[in-house]
């Protein structure tokens, strides 16, 4: 029987709780029950990364946490805005390599021409802005979400809906969560129930790019 493909999950938020940390890559089993997550996060990120400062600050610790992975076969760095993906893939050649971002961006081209990210900033992440920045039509984030801890509140919810009916409205064809933290709380079957518009959720692309590579393997 083959083994299963091994794939390194990075998680940017700290937390004590590995259950916590375990989430993103116990989706990705779930989906594709060929592949074997082992997670990780990094050191002293609290508030997770919702700056390009602290995305500064995050990628020398996101490298070193992708070198301490042992008998891996691919690593996902599984943020939306991709940190650490290009230093990893010279740190580390060889080995696949992919984030949130680039995943995310590729499969919406599927779905539509006029692209909306739905995330926890107000700039595109650089894989957009590389990949596809012809297609986006708009970049939003809910009013009072500042960082992925507050989409893990009641309000924090409710005004992702609200954008995500403001982004249909705007003429968006697909929308594009634009941070892992919108899989965390499990809200992108109710926004596509809510616009009725094609969501794409970060950690599942993740996940369909890591079953390419274990198919390739």
């Amino acid at each position: 029987m083959k083994d299963k493909f091994r794939v390194g999950v990075i998680r940017v938020l700290t937390s004590d709780d590995q259950d916590f940390v375990d989430m993103h890559g116990r989706i990705i089993e779930e989906h594709f029950p060929g592949l074997e997550c082992i997670s990780k996060c990094i050191p002293d990120q609290p508030e997770g990364i919702h700056s390009h400062e602290l995305e500064r600050i995050a990628v020398p610790k996101i490298v070193e946490t992708a070198k301490s992975f042992e008998d891996v076969d691919m690593i996902i760095v599984s943020c939306a805005d991709d940190p650490g993906v290009a230093e990893i893939r010279e740190a580390i050649p060889g080995i696949p390599v992919t984030g949130g971002g680039e995943t995310t961006a590729a499969l919406a081209t599927k779905y539509g021409q006029k692209i909306a990210i739905l995330g926890i900033v107000d700039y595109a992440p650089k894989a957009y802005l590389r990949m596809i920045p012809d297609k986006l039509i708009a970049v939003v984030k809910p009013d009072g979400v500042d960082s992925t801890l507050d989409l893990m509140t009641p309000e924090g919810r409710a005004n992702c809906l609200k954008k995500a009916r403001e982004l249909k409205e705007m003429g968006a064809e697909v929308i594009a969560l634009g941070c892992t933290g919108l899989t965390t709380i499990g809200i992108a079957k109710e926004i596509e129930d809510e616009v009725h518009i094609p969501v794409i959720d970060p950690v599942l692309a993740e996940g369909v790019f890591a079953y390419f590579e274990s198919v390739r393997k």
